[in-house]
């Protein structure tokens, strides 16, 4: 026979969509075991239900979700409700089975007492059992899948080129193709995945207009049809913000950047929250389309976005207590002013000690202007080891930066001082360059990225001030990867990507021989973020006194493989590294010596950011070390 399932379209711009289950029905396949709202008595259970079935899922899933099962530990089950349970046992079966994909099952109930206990024996065996024994029969198989896009064959509508090629992509993508088993989970899902592949680019408002599954269960197939409205072709409206009391909304629309005018992306609305969330001015920000005003019949619409924000304090200091592997333990406190008096920038001030460096600084930012870029200026204090010296340095810089989507641009004027301190320190130096910096970032996620790529490249030229006066210049490049090695299977059906991550560093101090330059310009590396399995800034060049030093020229590269780690149920938080990190630096390109620390580490994606934990062993000191570090930045 034929059987037809027609299956209702969701409710417009929702992707949870109903079909001939119920509801309730779809909420315990969701949820796992039904658990019954009466309470447990004190003698034995009503009965014990068994549940016979070849495929060890199939029977999981019927002894969770089968209405038996919420009465079994009943003492108190009378007979009549007993018998209305059997009753309605088989249909409850039946439509269980099917949202499986099995629609010819053969399904028996059966109903048998137990050996009543001896004289004076007690026994907490129930006195009956139910056995349901199942032949689930031919699971149904996709046969065909057809998915189709309101006004993509309309002339009239301006998009329906745009539609087609979207209507093609779902087709592509959509999660049941033929020779696909068929369930109702998957079903749903599939649906719901399609639906948001169309809301978060341009078409915010779409829905699901009809779908169908049209199942033939003697011949165990079900052809499937989707049709989407999609709606308006949204494009972002005026900023509207709410909530604005103490800081300018104008400078709020200038930092969060909607691109008014633009096609709407979901990822556009997000980075423009997240840029305001990052500003420093705000405790919390909330972006929404406003579509009250907005004809859905519509080929096309501008919508407008509302920002509701809640204001961060103008003044705030934050005191702060850490510890790191590679300079032990750590204090801070942290000042911000957000409108200092008369110019209205914002101020950071920082205070930071631990056993390697200690830290005064300043940075004052200015609100952006209409083109995006503003002003800057910063003053800092430190003392650092950097190699075999203790280096009281000094910087003043001032200049100008603009932060676009995926492009960060700053230019400054900068000045440094540097004096060492230990057994035969080089000469006190100071510099005054010209700089000028571009990042580039196209990763998936700034913050915890798996795929794409960025660059940097920081350019510097000037003159040494102090002991004589020399021409140098600083170049630094740095460049990251990510590439796809294939899906993991880590159980429940879950799958996510594992991938290779590639970093190289290279870096130029470009000068005469003699030259002073201030150490603060020059390269150190080793540590969490560079090359592991050494001390943070152990890799330098070494002076004739055989003393550490910063050098001119700088390599680091590593390769990483990151892969999700297969524990059944670990909602894919959990992530396994391989690497090898190499570098080097010295003050002639000819006395570059590889470094190479190889190891493993564990990956968590923890809700304040990534955090890594590497244990690394560095080829050249042979001494196995631990690696900590919470939060990713290029």
């Amino acid at each position: 026979m034929l059987l037809t399932l027609a299956l209702a379209a969701a409710l417009p711009g929702c992707g949870t969509i109903k079909d001939f289950f119920s509801g309730e029905r779809q909420a315990d396949e969701r949820h796992g075991a039904i658990e019954s709202d009466a309470p447990e008595g004190s003698g034995p259970d009503a009965f014990a239900l068994h549940v016979e079935a070849p495929d060890k899922d199939v029977r999981e899933y019927l002894a969770r979700h089968m209405q038996l099962q919420r009465f079994a530990h009943l003492p108190d089950l009378q007979d009549e409700e007993l018998r209305r349970l059997l009753g309605a046992a088989e249909a409850d079966v039946r439509e269980l089975l099917a949202t499986l994909g099995y629609f010819s099952p053969e399904i028996t109930v059966a109903l048998t007492d137990n050996p009543a206990p001896g004289a004076g024996e007690r026994s907490d065996t129930p006195a009956r059992t139910i056995t349901v024994s199942v032949q689930p029969g031919e699971r149904t198989q996709i046969a065909s899948t057809a998915i189709s896009v309101l006004g993509s064959d309309a002339p009239e509508r301006p998009d329906a080129a745009l539609l087609a090629r979207r209507q093609a992509q779902l087709q592509r993508s959509f999660g049941l193709q033929p020779g696909a088993p068929f369930t109702q989970r998957d079903w749903d899902d599939a649906k719901s995945q399609g639906l948001r592949q169309l809301q978060t680019d341009r078409y915010a408002l779409a829905r699901v207009e009809k779908s169908r599954a049209d199942v033939d269960a003697d011949r165990a197939r079900a052809d499937l049809s989707v049709q989407y409205a999609p709606g308006p072709d949204l494009r972002f409206g005026p900023v509207q913000i709410q909530g604005d009391e103490r800081y300018d909304p104008e400078g709020a629309r200038r930092i969060a950047r909607v691109p008014v005018g633009a096609p709407y992306s979901e990822q556009s609305l997000l980075d423009a929250q997240q840029r305001l969330a990052s500003s420093g001015y705000y405790d919390a920000v909330f972006l929404t389309l406003n579509t009250d005003a907005i004809d859905r019949d519509a080929a096309e619409a501008a919508v407008p976005v509302t920002a509701q924000v809640r204001e961060a304090p103008l003044q705030k200091a934050v005191f702060g207590v850490g510890l790191s592997t590679d300079s032990g333990p750590r204090l801070s406190l942290e000042h911000t002013h957000n409108r200092l008096p008369g110019i209205g920038w914002r101020a950071l001030s920082k205070l930071e000690f631990d056993r390697k460096h200690k830290l005064i600084s300043t940075d004052w930012t200015a609100l952006p202007s209409e083109d995006g870029w503003r002003w800057f200026t910063g003053l800092q204090l430190q003392r650092e080891t950097t190699g075999d010296y203790e280096v009281n340095s000094s910087r003043v810089r001032a200049g100008r930066t603009k932060s676009s989507d995926h492009i960060d641009r700053s230019y400054f004027l900068q000045f440094d001082t540097a004096s060492s301190q230990g057994e035969n320190p080089p000469p006190s130096s100071s510099a005054l360059t010209a700089n000028y910096g571009w990042t580039g970032r196209y990763f998936n996620d700034n913050n915890n990225p798996t795929r794409g790529w960025g660059l940097a490249a920081e350019l510097g030229a000037g003159m040494t001030l102090r002991p004589e006066r020399d021409p140098f210049t600083r170049v630094l490049l740095r460049w990251q990867s990510f590439i796809d090695t294939g899906r993991v299977d880590v159980g429940e059906g879950i799958r996510r990507n594992s991938r290779i991550s590639l970093r190289l560093e290279g870096g130029a101090v470009l000068a005469r021989g003699g030259a002073a330059i201030p150490v603060t310009q020059l390269f150190l590396t080793g540590g969490d973020t560079t090359v592991r399995g050494y001390g943070w800034r152990r890799i330098g060049a070494r002076t004739d006194h055989g003393t550490l030093y910063g050098g001119r020229y700088l390599t680091v590269g590593s390769v990483e493989w990151q892969r999700p780690i297969t524990i059944r149920g670990n909602r894919m938080d959990f992530e396994s590294a391989t690497f090898i990190d190499v570098g080097a630096v010295a003050d002639k390109v000819g006395d570059l010596r590889p470094r190479v620390g190889i190891g493993a580490g564990l990956r968590w994606k923890s809700p304040v950011g990534p955090l890594q934990a590497d244990l690394a062993y560095g080829v050249r000191e042979r001494q196995l070390r631990l690696h900590l570090r919470l939060g990713y930045t290029f």
